[in-house]
């Protein structure tokens, strides 16, 4: 079953109030200004939003990854960047040093993370290497016991803030028997010479998410620094992958909920002609397409989170978290129109979050792998030799 149980209602009225006191009141600002709120991130720290799902011995709650989506999909359903933020920090930077680290970087780098006075980021995409990751150019070669780092890395969310420690990197250290290129994965500390995160992106939308350019150049760290087995980091990154889809499509299910909630308060109070838009069936069935699409998305994330922390079998939960990846996505992305037109010229106005809304929502359809890949796996899962 995946219906959620009364600590996780209980759990999501306590995030839902922190939000609507701590976030919610300057998420415009912030997008404003473009502001990454280090402080209010680590007020999430304290909350114990970082560790949710991380072991007791780091400082984490040991939770199961269904609470993880609550807290990412009440976050985000009153600002899509700190709720990216939480999603990032936990997915991306937590989860892959938790699952392959050695217990000395565990304890190096994990308590820091779980009580979120620190950042980690994940460095995958390149220039040249988005959808095809195993196109990295990044190359690593053991030199005196360090590795030693250079290529560039783009599109890193929380990379480059002033609480990053640590980015885990992707990088060619040699080739396979069948001349395909092998691909570790290494932990490159904040500070490293010829370590440096460029200037953050002017980006359409997440105004106030930290995403950086890396550049690696000469850049030299312990060979103690590898994550996990040497040539394995193909396979790490998939794994991380498939809980970041999941997490992400939280994120796309809070911003459902924020279009469907915003569109009928405004349909109830605009008035024309006499009445409220609400009476129109043109806007009110427009908002009742809202409800199906929150309620259907809800159903599938949750039923993803729960076959994950049931355990279920790698592939069965890979297509899942496709599925609720490739429909809460579309389906966010689709909701902001609607609401963007339910609210017509006010709509197209900054002083109203659903413009925010709009803008942040179209990244949903491509980071943590494109729509076009999802389809391709769900495709494959099926049985179909699809490329």
């Amino acid at each position: 079953m995946f219906e959620l149980s009364a600590e996780h209602q209980e759990f999501r009225r306590s995030v839902r109030d922190f939000a609507e006191a701590e976030i919610a009141p300057h998420a415009a600002e912030w997008d404003r200004k473009h502001y990454f709120p280090v402080e209010v991130v680590q007020k999430m720290g304290r909350l114990g939003l970082f560790g949710l799902t991380a072991p007791e011995e780091y400082g984490g709650a040991g939770g199961d990854f269904t609470s993880l989506c609550v807290a990412i999909e009440e976050i985000s359903r009153v600002d899509q960047s700190m709720g990216i933020t939480l999603e990032a920090a936990v997915g991306l930077g937590i989860n892959p040093i938790l699952t392959f680290g050695t217990d000395e970087q565990k304890a190096t780098w994990l308590p820091d993370l779980v009580a979120g006075t620190k950042l980690a980021g994940f460095g995958l995409t390149e220039p040249e290497s988005g959808s095809d990751a195993g196109a990295t150019k990044t190359r690593a070669v053991l030199d005196g016991g360090e590795w030693v780092i250079d290529g560039s890395k783009q599109f890193i969310t929380n990379s480059g803030s002033s609480i990053t420690s640590c980015v885990t990197v992707t990088a060619r250290t040699g080739e396979r028997a069948d001349g395909k290129p092998e691909i570790s994965t290494i932990i490159v500390p904040s500070g490293t010479p010829g370590f440096t995160a460029e200037a953050a992106y002017d980006k359409l939308g997440w105004h106030a998410s930290d995403t950086h350019p890396l550049s690696l150049v000469n850049c030299r760290v312990p060979e103690a620094n590898l994550l996990g087995e040497r040539g394995k980091g193909f396979a790490q990154f998939l794994a991380t992958l498939d809980d970041g889809r999941v997490a992400i499509a939280a994120v796309a299910l809070g911003c459902l909920r924020a279009c469907l909630e915003m569109s009928v308060q405004y349909a109830g109070e605009r008035q024309t002609f006499g009445v409220p838009i609400g009476r129109k069936q043109g806007v009110a069935f427009q908002i009742a397409d809202l409800l199906v699409m929150a309620d259907a998305a809800e159903l599938l994330v949750y039923r993803a989170a729960a076959l994950k922390d049931a355990g279920a079998s790698m592939a069965e939960f890979k297509q899942a978290a496709s599925v609720a990846k490739l429909y809460a996505t579309e389906a966010a992305v689709t909701a902001t129109r609607i609401a963007t037109q339910v609210f017509g010229g006010y709509g197209f106005m900054e002083e109203y979050p659903v413009t925010r809304f709009y803008r942040d929502a179209k990244i949903l359809e491509i980071g943590e792998g494109t729509s076009e890949v999802q389809r391709m796996l769900i495709a494959r899962s099926l049985g179909l030799p699809v490329e």
